[in-house]
Formats: structure tokens, C-alpha cells, sequence
């Protein structure tokens, strides 16, 4: 797994280091707001969050891919992750599927940096690992996701609920296979 640039954002794969990082992320209520039963619990304390990062890593270990680290390229400061995971499911009916996925520390929103990341992981996942479709899915109250995934060619399908949250299903065909 190669670490890789774009415009504003560096990606690498998540270490033990971005514990603290990851800490402030998923312990802030703003960055929970949307996410409901679908983002995980508010965490309390740090090792709450090291377990995630292991539980990535994981995940990095056994298919070869998972939510990567997203750090500002200007400073190096820990912005939040984004990547592709596989997704055993089900989830809207559907099985061993690639999600599409971002969260941002509140203080980088608003920035176009979401949709840089979801772009560059489109394209990491198309281009680079060859799959033929990608999905994604957000609280229909997340306004700014959904503007983020639509913004980038994911095309929203059908509502569900995931996890008591009610949500907007989202995918893409791999343009090169079609």
C-alpha cells in the first residue's frame, strides 16, 4: 500500500501514531451529528481509538485495503481518514461490496476537501484496483455528503435504513469496464 498525494491532501495507510488524531475525530458530537448508528459510537477515551486504527490495520492485512490516514500536505496536521473498505454486509440488501468513505475533523470543512478525497479514492479504486463499481451511503440529512458522493459520479439510488438511520444508497460503474 502506497502512500499517494493530490492537490492539498496526502494518504497513507493508518499507524498507532494518528491515535490521537483519530481521538478528536470520533470523540467530537459535531462529526457524529449525521452519523447515527452508521459512523459508531462518540468515543471516550483514546484506546477506544487505537483499537479502531488496529481494527483497520486488520482489515489492511486481510483484503489489501481499508480507511486510510488524510493529512493536509501544507502542515502535515492529521485531518481525519478517508479510503474504500469492503463491506461484508448486508447493508441495503447487498454483500462484499467497496464503500466509499471520508470523515474531516470539523475545523477542515467547507474546504472542497471532502471532494477531493472522495475523488482521489474513485479513482484510486477504479483505476488502480480495477473494481467494477463502488457504493456509498449517508444520512439523508447530510446534505454536504450527499453533495460530496453525487458531485463525484456516484448516482443516489434508493432510501434504507441502516442501523435506525435512514439513509441514501449511492453507486458507481467503473467507466473503463463499461
Amino acid at each position: 500500500m502506497q502512500s499517494f498525494d493530490t492537490a492539498h491532501l496526502h494518504f497513507r495507510p493508518l499507524t498507532d501514531a494518528d491515535t490521537a488524531g483519530m481521538f478528536a475525530l470520533d470523540s467530537d458530537p459535531a462529526v457524529h451529528r449525521y452519523l447515527g448508528g452508521i459512523g459508531g459510537h462518540i468515543l471516550t477515551e483514546p484506546a477506544q481509538s487505537l483499537d479502531m486504527i488496529r481494527f483497520i490495520q486488520a482489515q489492511y492485512a486481510a483484503v489489501g485495503i481499508g480507511r486510510w490516514a488524510v493529512l493536509l500536505r501544507a502542515t502535515g496536521e492529521f485531518m481525519g481518514w478517508a479510503g474504500l473498505k469492503l463491506v461484508a454486509g448486508p447493508v441495503n440488501g447487498l454483500q462484499n461490496f467497496y464503500d466509499l468513505g471520508y470523515r474531516f475533523r470539523p475545523g477542515f470543512w467547507g474546504q472542497g476537501y471532502g471532494y477531493e478525497a472522495a475523488q482521489a479514492w474513485l479513482s484510486y479504486g477504479f483505476e488502480t484496483m480495477k473494481l467494477p463499481r463502488i457504493c456509498a451511503y449517508a444520512d439523508v440529512e447530510n446534505a454536504a455528503s450527499r453533495r460530496i458522493l453525487e458531485k463525484v459520479g456516484l448516482r443516489p439510488g434508493n432510501l434504507f435504513e441502516e442501523a435506525g438511520t435512514r439513509c441514501v444508497w449511492y453507486e458507481a460503474s467503473n467507466p473503463q469496464q463499461a
